[in-house]
């Protein structure tokens, strides 16, 4: 799914409105009746509302989705707040009409006045900002803003939560509207999707209006979801009469003295992805360990106790690079001197990040096209910090064109950055992922799909949908508190036959 931004949106809401001869006030109705479907399947008709409206668009979708609410028998109200000098006139229109039918289930609250006491059954909707926002609720509004927070009553924002622009950030201290719900229209917004205010939009529901697929196929953007139908279209199914040497040779570096489950865990992800021949590379200390609980791969000493030289058993394989790795002095040159001869993309993750953090002066030498694949700290330590995690996504993006690499940026929604300047969300996963040994795991994951033949950003992008839906599998089948990296591996192969059905 394309993420546009607001102005893009108001493109396609114009776009719509001229292609299909209808009117502004026309597509407002079907946004406020999408709203009032996903209501009504989901709250019986005793339910009370009371829908809280600005004085512009999203007002205007409030004040018609009150109206719907009562013509179908819902004890609903609207609320609006006068915070501005006059009503957009689509909400200007809305207005009248709820008032001409239902003028007692209509309140205008001028500056000062709260709504206070309300019985805690009442389901609030929230309809005072969309995201033609462009700058942060000050006074009597954000003060407003904050009382509804206080109140412990469902809430349900529409389109976004009120006070969160789409195309950044707020500061810490803006107020914005704490939704149980977002009912955003056709496209997801990308401030949704960062750390800082996803929790303000609780659970996103994306709701259909009818908006011009012409427009939407034709527009740029540089962001995007990542979606199983995305997948769909990657994923190559096995052969029938292939043999191993089909899906190619993965090799994970890594581990030293106590760190070898590491490389044990991406290794059993490589394998599970699918690829023909896997082998550790990895110091002699982990030889019995790793031939133990892991007989489907093959072994190959790197070192006594830590990695001090790598030279890959076949010239033909994929390495995955980091999982337990250290970073000791011999580890850091073996790791630069194969570099500097390695002529193919290869994944680069936990020490061996934290080793070019330390010689930011060698990422010239990495081939085109790497994965690296930073959690936050990572990322920080080997480019620098950022103020917020989307303006982090925006510099890990420079950094992916610059050095034409693909960073996979780990988070609450994994961020791929593309050395085109694409930047891809991911949208699987869950909670129960921040465990211990879940990045070996993806590790493991893209290292196979790439020695498999898929290109690298192919392998990133299936690699973190892949982990995401194992992971989700996992956290069904279990709970997220008990999910471990392990897991993950063990619900890869549901997460493929999915595919596999789809495809097939």
């Amino acid at each position: 799914m394309k993420i546009f931004t607001a102005a893009q949106i108001k493109e396609c809401d114009a776009f719509t409105i001229n292609q299909e001869a209808i009117s502004s006030l026309e597509l407002m109705e079907r946004a406020a009746t999408a709203c009032f479907r996903w209501i009504r399947d989901k709250y019986p008709v005793s339910t009370p509302v009371l829908v809280v409206c600005g004085m512009g668009n999203n007002g205007g979708d409030g004040l018609a989705l009150t109206r719907l609410l009562l013509t179908h028998g819902y004890p609903a109200r609207a609320v609006v707040l006068r915070h501005a000098e006059k009503f957009s006139p689509d909400a200007a229109a809305n207005l009248t009409r709820l008032h001409d039918s239902y003028a007692e289930q209509l309140k205008i609250l001028e500056p000062g006045m709260f709504i206070t006491e309300i019985a805690d059954d009442i389901l609030v909707v929230d309809a005072l900002f969309g995201i033609g926002l462009n700058r942060p609720p000050e006074g009597w509004v954000a003060d407003f803003i904050r009382e509804i927070n206080e109140i412990s009553n469902e809430k349900i924002a529409i389109d976004i939560p009120s006070g969160l622009p789409a195309d950044n950030l707020p500061n810490s201290d803006s107020a914005v509207v704490r939704a149980d719900y977002t009912l955003t229209f056709e496209f997801i917004k990308r401030s949704q999707l960062h750390e800082e205010t996803a929790a303000a939009c609780g659970t996103i529901h994306t709701l259909p209006i009818g908006l011009s697929p012409d427009f939407v196929n034709a527009t740029h953007t540089r962001c995007q979801t990542i979606d199983q139908a995305d997948i769909i279209t990657m994923f190559r199914p096995r052969k029938r009469f292939a043999h191993k040497g089909t899906y190619g040779k993965a090799v994970i570096v890594g581990g030293s003295y106590g760190k070898m489950g590491a490389v044990l865990l991406a290794l059993q992800a490589a394998l599970r992805s699918g690829a023909g021949l896997v082998t550790a590379l990895a110091p002699e200390c982990g030889n019995y360990i790793l031939q133990t609980a892991q007989p489907e791969a093959m072994f190959v000493s790197a070192g006594e106790t830590f990695v001090s030289k790598i030279n890959l058993p076949d010239a033909a394989a994929v390495a995955g690079i980091g999982p337990g790795l250290g970073t000791d002095p011999a580890t850091a040159a073996a790791l630069f001197q194969f570099l500097e001869q390695c002529k193919k993309p290869v994944v680069l993750d936990a020490d061996a990040l934290n080793i070019l953090a330390l010689h930011p002066e060698q990422l010239g030498i990495l081939p085109p096209g790497c994965v690296l694949t930073p959690h936050r700290r990572e990322f920080e330590r080997l480019f620098g910090p950022a103020n917020d995690s989307m303006l982090l996504a925006e510099l890990a993006r420079a950094k992916a064109m610059k050095y034409n690499v693909h960073i996979v940026l780990k988070g609450h929604h994994t961020a791929v950055l593309m050395p085109s300047g694409a930047c891809w969300y991911n949208m699987t996963g869950n909670p129960g992922m921040a465990t211990g040994g879940s990045g070996d795991v993806l590790t493991g994951l893209i290292t196979g799909l790439m020695a498999q033949g898929y290109t690298s950003s192919e392998a990133a992008l299936m690699g973190v949908y892949l982990h995401g839906r194992a992971g989700d599998l996992a956290a069904s089948a279990g709970s997220a508190e008990s999910l471990i990296a392990g897991d993950i591996c063990d619900f890869l192969g549901a997460a493929f036959k999915e595919l596999t059905e789809i495809k097939n």
